[in-house]
């Protein structure tokens, strides 16, 4: 069945990369085609600093079907995501990192899956093929994310999968600052699916998820996602409180029943410390509360098109310019 779009957009965000991307794009042209399946490779590359666009400018030239977005800096992965997802025409729509653990034969299994009728089907590496720092910084990441969300994610899941064109319409909806696919993926709540698949050892390139970055996502997605920080602040205050209301009658119960005298440098100043500490706490979990309000209202655009080749330059203006509130 010849499709007026290509049936499969794949989107891939490119960062350190570059020497990999030729074999990328030849497994995903080999895997669907012999599938006789249509499609699209939007490659979108986040100010990289190797020659990574220039790879994908040779690509383009050389295959139609695939195209190519510059980003004037480097926004992030789910931001560069997001700019692939903007720009896509697929019945379907893959996303998946470009350094090749995740593997392009696979797309088939989540194609395959996702025809038994799931509007999206996550790829799940039951053998991650990750550093043990990487490994364990996931989980602690999503115990702590669930935690304060109330949610329940499973760690062997991250960005590659395959979703219909209703769920990514629906995303581009999401106008956040604060970004991350797979969750914002699933929080919109469609019939959705896993199929284990292959994991590869890194062979391209190296993570750029060092602590401090993998701590900055974790407190983006808790603030972003929910305000449990805020009410565990509150609930801790009241408590704080009430043993102070009973620690107080204790000592007036020794001053006039037990005529003992209440003990008071070493306590007032242990208290005050305490209590000051607890304020700048809460002090903090409220200004980024209030930082991520300013960031939303200041309504700045969520990634910078510097350059792109193989699109029709006016849809790609034009989805640049949309809204936040508007849809597709």
């Amino acid at each position: 069945m010849k499709h007026s779009n290509p049936h499969i957009s794949v989107v891939t965000p490119v960062y350190g990369c570059g020497d990999c991307l030729i074999q990328l794009y030849s497994r995903i042209k080999d895997t669907l085609e012999q599938h006789s399946l249509s499609f699209e490779m939007i490659m979108v590359e986040d100010n990289s600093p190797d020659q990574s666009w220039e790879v994908i400018q040779q690509l383009i030239h050389k295959d139609q079907r695939v195209k190519g977005i510059s980003l004037a800096r480097n926004f992030g992965q789910h931001a560069a995501i997001t700019a692939g997802l903007d720009q896509t025409n697929g019945d379907w729509v893959v996303v998946m990192d470009c350094d090749l653990q995740d593997q392009p034969e696979e797309i088939i299994k989540l194609y395959e899956k996702a025809q038994e009728g799931y509007d999206v089907v996550f790829a799940r590496r039951h053998i991650r093929h990750d550093s043990f720092f990487k490994k364990m910084s996931s989980k602690l990441f999503y115990k702590v994310y669930d935690y304060f969300t109330e949610n329940k994610t499973d760690p062997a899941i991250a960005n590659f999968s395959i979703s219909s064109r209703k769920v990514i319409q629906n995303f581009r909806q999401l106008r956040e600052q604060s970004r991350n696919f797979p969750l914002f993926i699933k929080w919109m709540g469609f019939h959705s699916a896993s199929v284990n698949v292959k994991h590869k050892e890194r062979e391209y390139g190296v993570s750029s998820y060092n602590l401090s970055k993998l701590m900055n996502l974790a407190i983006e997605g808790i603030v972003s996602q929910s305000n449990k920080p805020l009410r565990l602040s509150i609930k801790f205050g009241f408590l704080l409180s009430f043993g102070a209301v009973i620690y107080g009658l204790y000592l007036m119960y020794q001053y006039f029943f037990m005529f003992e005298p209440v003990p008071g440098w070493t306590s007032m100043m242990v208290s005050i410390y305490f209590i000051g500490g607890l304020l700048f706490a809460n002090l903090g979990i409220l200004g980024l509360y209030i930082g991520k309000v300013f960031d939303e209202v200041k309504n700045r655009p969520i990634y910078i098109i510097q350059e792109s080749v193989g699109f029709d330059e006016n849809n790609v203006k034009k989805t640049m310019n949309r809204p936040k509130t508007g849809s597709n």
